[in-house]
């Protein structure tokens, strides 16, 4: 045993597990004010970024996502995506982050799989989402992603409303 052996069992003063609610929260506290996303002509502090993430978590909650449960999202890489990587973590749930590439089948078999209680998708994937339903065999929550000004998803984190079925959606303009 050599001396970098010696006296370093895991304890509070050299070990702490980082996780991504760890990271956003000691992120939050150390550079509020630091741009954390930079999207076309959108942009968030952390700060922002952990307000937007505690909302989208409470959300969720209010519609029945608890621990163990998946939440599913196809989307590219945008912020919305980048939110639910904490989010999701924060109510205890599982983030199932869907390729963008794959064809309906197999997003089917992901969905039916993972057993994911809420789709998070990005518009542009509807037509493929939409044949995968089909093959997932059960109706789910689905938040619509429109990359515009007011999104179903940010509306969803504002409100919380109710949206049923596969493929309904609100605009606000």
């Amino acid at each position: 045993m050599n001396d970098y052996d010696k006296n370093l069992d895991k304890n509070k003063a050299n070990y702490v597990p980082l996780t991504p609610i760890s990271f956003i929260e000691r992120t939050k506290d150390i550079y509020p004010n630091y741009e954390a996303i930079v999207y076309k002509k959108r942009s968030y502090t952390w700060k922002q970024v952990y307000d937007r993430c505690i909302k989208f978590a409470s959300a969720l909650e209010k519609h029945g996502i608890k621990l163990g449960d998946t939440v599913s999202i196809m989307a590219p890489n945008i912020p919305e995506l980048f939110e639910a990587h904490y989010s999701v973590p924060m109510t205890g749930a599982v983030l199932n982050a869907i390729n963008t590439r794959l064809d309906a089948k197999t997003v089917g078999y992901i969905l039916k799989h993972a057993d994911a209680k809420v789709l998070i998708v990005d518009r542009q994937f509807h037509g493929v989402v939409k044949k995968a339903l089909e093959i997932f065999g059960k109706k789910i929550l689905i938040i619509d992603i429109v990359d515009t000004s007011c999104t179903q998803f940010q509306c969803f984190i504002a409100t919380a409303g109710v949206i049923h079925g596969h493929s309904q959606c609100f605009m606000l303009e």
